[in-house]
């Protein structure tokens, strides 16, 4: 059988990121002589993320257009052309059989280029509310596979598949596994007879959720709630001191399959990544959004889940006033809890990134 050549790009966040590199990882584990190939924008994290990954990454001189007025704003065409030109090259020098496209601004050069010149496109959007780059190349890529309904009035409704989002492979693991409670609780050292609330902002960190815990500690030492705080790694020096017996303060958490697990409430942004990984944890979870990213496609995420009754919704701007009462009403009402984390799970999708491998197979076989 012929080698296979693919070529992935995602860049510029975590959410494009990973959901490529476990997509590279599916192709790895079906085709192990296949040749895999990342393309991601000069200076972005995926120039370091991917080679971790094992993967080698080429990078394009492209970013994106600057809200404000700004001089590098001048420099955007060269970097268009540059970027295209750089892409054609690429495309020649390793002959891919399909172009994988997860969003950022290197993949909108790449698989437009494969596109034009006849390899076969796929595109995977993780939001419920597509980003500009992945709206450009729907118009041409053979497949979209997608984590929510009703995004065919984005993209052609006859492209469209409801994959999910690849999920990482130790909360897939823990998916399977059922890791114990009681022990991941220890692991944390945290008391057991405590219910505990699960606060992950980011693995930068969210300023407006981390103060809002470091002003609530009365409140959750009163309710009897023990506080596992990934306050990200920018605000570690801040809020190191609140650490004590039941109250745990990590700058990062390696093991999220055991702070899943040790969870009774969940605290947590909207990014898609993290929507998609908590519907296979189905803990009682309230989203409080970043306003500060692209068409607030945040709340966006949060709004599809709480519309299944899977979730709360705190907007940032309302947290003083709103995140008590809405957390309250989890406190007191355990049968709601237990009705949310079943919605929750029966959104899950453990299956996206094979699915998504399926359908890139689907496109080599033609």
């Amino acid at each position: 059988m012929k080698k296979q050549t693919f070529i992935l790009s995602g860049g510029g966040t975590g959410g494009h990121i990973y959901p490529a590199i476990a997509i590279a990882d599916e192709l790895k584990s079906r085709y192990p002589d296949a040749n895999i190939v990342f393309v991601g924008a000069k200076d972005r994290m995926e120039m370091q993320k991917v080679p971790q990954a094992g993967y080698p990454i080429e990078g394009l001189w492209i970013s994106g257009l600057q809200r404000k007025l700004d001089p590098k704003n001048l420099l955007l065409p060269f970097k268009v052309l540059s970027s295209l030109w750089k892409s054609f090259l690429l495309i020649k020098k390793y002959k891919p059989q399909a172009a994988i496209g997860t969003g950022g601004y290197a993949s909108a050069a790449l698989l437009k280029v494969a596109g034009a010149i006849g390899v076969p496109t796929l595109i995977q959007e993780q939001n419920s509310y597509p980003g500009i780059t992945n709206k450009i190349l729907s118009k041409e890529a053979k497949k979209i596979c997608v984590a929510y309904d009703g995004l065919g009035k984005y993209f052609p409704q006859d492209k469209i598949l409801i994959t999910g989002n690849p999920i990482r492979e130790d909360i897939l693991k823990m998916h399977a596994t059922k890791v114990d409670q009681q022990k991941a609780k220890a692991h944390f050292g945290l008391e057991n007879a405590k219910k505990v609330l699960l606060v992950i902002g980011g693995s930068l960190g969210a300023r407006a959720i981390n103060q809002m815990i470091a002003d609530r500690q009365e409140y959750f030492e009163e309710n009897e709630i023990s506080v596992l705080w990934q306050c990200g790694k920018f605000y570690f020096e801040t809020y190191k001191s609140y650490e004590e017996q039941q109250v745990k303060v990590l700058a990062y958490i390696d093991r999220m399959d055991m702070a899943y697990a040790a969870a009774d409430f969940i605290i947590s942004r909207a990014g898609a990544s993290s929507v998609s990984e908590l519907a296979l944890v189905g803990k009682p979870t309230v989203f409080i959004p970043s306003p500060n990213v692209a068409e607030d496609h945040q709340t966006k995420n949060a709004e599809a889940i709480v519309a299944n009754k899977a979730a709360v919704l705190v907007k940032e701007k309302n947290i003083e006033t709103d995140f008590e009462s809405q957390f309250n009403s989890l406190l007191e009402d355990e049968e709601l809890c237990v009705e949310m984390g079943q919605n929750y799970k029966a959104l899950a999708k453990p299956n996206a990134t094979k699915e998504i491998v399926d359908q890139i197979e689907e496109l080599i076989e033609r």
